[in-house]
């Protein structure tokens, strides 16, 4: 007998979502976190993709956001409530930010990770992004550094291939509502 797939909704981000995002910004983050403001100027950004993930009972589970300056898509936040990490969320909401990237055309991918943040490194590393240095204390709050990772061109079949077979495993264990 199979496990049962759970179902989620990635959605645009709105103002409306604003509130529940920043409950978790600081779940995740603590103190150190994005203000209200910044969420609000970046959902009307032209150039800022941001989207939100609500689980099976409507609850908001995580965030993502993007942008997109000519080829290349600058990931500038993913979290996952605490409460509903190890689900495939992260997962979900990248492949969201990775389709955009195909649909506008950017051919390249690229974050910063603090160097301490294991789970995230593996998850982009899987994701195929590879480290190309670190920004020194790039992190205000304690001076930690942060890996810079990038894709190769998600357009060539060394992403393209190793991606299309981790949404065909994405899709076995969770279904993605847009």
């Amino acid at each position: 007998m199979s496990e049962k797939v759970e179902v989620v909704t990635v959605k645009k981000m709105s103002k409306d979502d604003v509130d529940g995002v920043m409950q978790i910004e600081a779940a995740a983050y603590g103190d150190h976190h994005w203000s209200k403001s910044s969420f609000m100027s970046e959902i009307s950004n032209d150039l800022a993709f941001y989207y939100v993930l609500y689980d099976e009972k409507g609850m908001l589970c995580g965030y993502a956001g993007c942008w997109h300056i000519l080829e290349e898509a600058h990931i500038t936040t993913i979290a996952i409530h605490p409460d509903y990490r190890k689900r495939n969320y992260a997962q979900a909401l990248l492949h969201r930010i990775i389709k955009d990237c195909y649909a506008d055309k950017i051919k390249y991918i690229t974050l910063e990770v603090r160097v301490s943040n294991t789970p995230a490194i593996n998850l982009y590393t899987k994701w195929g992004f590879s480290s190309f240095g670190t920004r020194k204390g790039y992190y205000q709050d304690n001076n930690e550094d942060a890996l810079i990772m990038w894709t190769k061109n998600i357009f060539f079949d060394e992403f393209k291939i190793p991606y299309e077979k981790l949404i065909k495993t994405l899709g076995e264990q969770i279904t993605i509502n847009e």
